[in-house]
């Protein structure tokens, strides 16, 4: 049995306030803390210092991926890992049951030049369920618009059919959404939650004044008051969620920003189902990209994490899914994955659902018996962009959660690598994630 361990080259580590230790690794997804006193054994260790004795930690540091063998292959562990995208087993449905939307938000990039998805394509995504079904372990259904609640009834109509099939080929089955949360009133969220829906994104851009501004129904009605007037209600529920509340900022709402963290503090701190998620605005091809205040590069990525770290501090919960970014895969963009599909309500495949006016981004057409007209060409250079072709996310330590695929659709356009804000102020959300583990 080899005694010969080494660091692993997929390691990233910073200090807790308290001068411990955490450490984190992009290939287990691994996160643990060290305290002061264990602090110097652990660095030993990583530094294969002569002389030190096994021990409990040494063993925790090999059990959780830290230390791997002298032997081991890790650029071809990564390249194993990256393979696993290619599952066959497991396909992922981002549906448009309309493109219509009852918001007109200023920074809105859709067009919504379609409505319901039609009776071809309804059937059709029936069809491709039905037959994939008998081969997957698992499916995974992502609601998108437009506004998706504005089709409530045709969002039942098709989990009846997809929790049915799961049920009778033993297939796991689960759902999330994208909404405005306008129409989210307890019944619907109830019925929601029957429906295996357990993650919501609902954005909520400022206190009441700032975020009516922003995000306005059509007419220009106000929108802030019933939102959380129907989150507030789902606080209520005894069931489980995940409910992240986004946060977009531009250059327009970045003042009041911290007023906004005092409010929902009030609402929900220390209800770990409703996380908060601060994200910058940017210029996605809508009509009005020109006008949209964004910030710079340097104060998105600053105020991202400064943000997250004051509602930490108000005991408000860190979104799951920046947890779930620093999962092995969990920072590759569904676009770059081979089993997943954005569907529009036309039958229209794309693999992005930002870029939905770009030719590159229409990948095909769904027929009524459920079978896909694709165009390979377009498909190969959504799932081919990253670590295939770059050297630098190859050995790069955040290889496996990212595998250079965080946003194929940026790579296209900029040329450049598209690295996400985690892995760039890695130091920083370490001890964000831990601050908010003792929370």
């Amino acid at each position: 049995m080899e005694k010969n361990f080494k660091a692993s080259r997929f390691n990233a580590l910073t200090n807790t306030e308290e001068d411990g230790l955490i450490l984190f690794n992009s290939y287990t997804g691994a996160l643990a803390d060290f305290s002061k006193d264990e602090k110097e054994e652990v660095m030993g260790y990583l530094k294969n210092q002569p002389g030190l004795e096994s021990s409990p930690v040494k063993e925790a540091l090999i059990d959780h991926g830290f230390l791997v063998k002298e032997s081991a292959d890790e650029k071809k562990r990564a390249e194993f890992l990256h393979q696993s995208l290619h599952r066959t087993d497991m396909l992922h449905l981002i549906l448009m049951p309309t493109e219509a939307c009852n918001f007109r938000c200023t920074y809105c990039y859709e067009s919504f030049v379609r409505g319901r998805m039609d009776e071809n394509t309804t059937a059709g995504v029936k069809a491709l369920v039905r037959e994939r079904i008998k081969t997957l372990n698992t499916l995974h259904i992502s609601w998108f618009g437009g506004e998706p609640l504005l089709e409530l009834d045709l969002m039942e109509e098709l989990t009846t059919v997809f929790q049915e099939e799961a049920r009778d080929h033993n297939v796991s089955y689960s759902a999330d959404i994208s909404t405005n949360g306008y129409f989210l009133t307890t019944e619907v969220f109830h019925k929601l939650l029957s429906m295996d829906v357990r993650q919501f994104m609902i954005t909520i851009d400022g206190v009441e004044a700032v975020h009516d501004k922003r995000r306005f129904l059509i007419g220009g009605g106000k929108t802030f008051s019933e939102i959380m007037e129907n989150l507030k209600s789902a606080k209520e529920s005894t069931e489980n969620f995940d409910l992240s509340i986004r946060v977009n900022f531009d250059e327009d709402n970045l003042k009041e920003t911290e007023e906004l963290t005092q409010y929902l503090k009030e609402q929900f701190a220390g209800d770990p189902r409703f996380g908060i998620l601060f994200r910058p605005v940017g210029r996605w091809g809508g009509e009005h990209d020109e006008d949209i205040p964004i910030c710079s590069h340097i104060t998105a990525n600053e105020k991202m994490w400064q943000f997250t770290e004051n509602a930490i501090d108000e005991k408000l919960h860190m979104s799951s899914m920046i947890g779930g970014i620093m999962n092995p895969a969990g920072s590759v963009c569904y676009a770059a994955k081979p089993n997943a599909f954005v569907i529009g309500a036309n039958g229209q495949l794309y693999k992005c659902t930002t870029a939905l006016d770009a030719e590159i981004n229409h990948v095909g057409t769904l027929n009524a018996d459920g079978t896909m007209n694709l165009d390979y060409d377009k498909l190969i250079s959504w799932v081919t962009s990253g670590e295939e072709t770059d050297p630098v996310c190859q050995n790069c330590f955040y290889r496996p959660a990212c595998q250079g695929n965080h946003c194929p659709w940026y790579r296209a356009l900029t040329g450049d690598r598209p690295c996400p804000s985690e892995k760039n102020n890695i130091k920083k959300v370490l001890k964000l994630v831990w601050k908010n583990s003792l929370l």
